[in-house]
């Protein structure tokens, strides 16, 4: 999933360690999401998602739709501002590579996010399903359910979710800094020459 350059979206600013956007920039996006909340009921219905999806993503409208009736907890068929502020921030850490630091900061949110039907626990069918919201690899959803589930049912409680989430943002951060002394090498030789 991509969000899409030169979309309102693209401009604004997740912060790299919280991801939370700015009080300013949470006024825009409040702004935005009345300007697109056209029957003036502080919500969007699916269409208007749907709408608002396609024009800053790249995501195909199967891929919409899940994500509709994702943020949809109660049913009702519309979304609030809360939902449309954790979405935006969701796309954001895809934009700055941040998905695994936002599931650690978020973990909860995530967490309810991904057990669909209320139940506390997530299952490898509804992270599958989910994943490409997290950028999460297929061989590292392999690894996530070989290594992180204590139950025989093979799902995940909240706690068991929360320990991934830490491995995974320390593994992303061991990978970061690897590619940080990289660069530094490659600008030291491309000096010395």
């Amino acid at each position: 999933m991509k969000v899409k350059e030169g979309s309102f979206v693209w401009y604004l600013y997740l912060d790299k360690i919280y991801c939370l956007l700015s009080v300013r920039n949470v006024k825009a996006l409040l702004e935005y999401f009345r300007l697109l909340d056209v029957h003036h009921k502080n919500t969007l219905n699916d269409v208007l998602f749907y709408h608002f999806l396609s024009y800053v993503t790249n995501l195909k409208s199967r891929q919409i739709r899940m994500v509709f009736d994702m943020f949809d907890c109660n049913a009702v068929g519309e979304i609030g501002f809360e939902e449309f502020y954790l979405l935006v921030c969701i796309l954001l850490s895809h934009q700055n590579h941040l998905e695994e630091q936002f599931m650690y900061c978020h973990s909860r949110h995530v967490f309810r996010l991904l057990d669909i039907n209320g139940e506390q626990r997530i299952g490898k069918v509804n992270f599958h399903l989910y994943r490409f919201l997290f950028n999460i690899r297929n061989e590292r959803l392999k690894e996530f359910f070989q290594d992180f589930h204590s139950s025989e049912d093979r799902r995940l409680n909240y706690n068991e979710f929360k320990i991934y989430t830490i491995f995974a943002n320390e593994k992303s951060k061991e990978k970061q800094r690897e590619r940080m002394k990289e660069d530094k090498r490659n600008r030291f030789r491309s000096q010395l020459k």
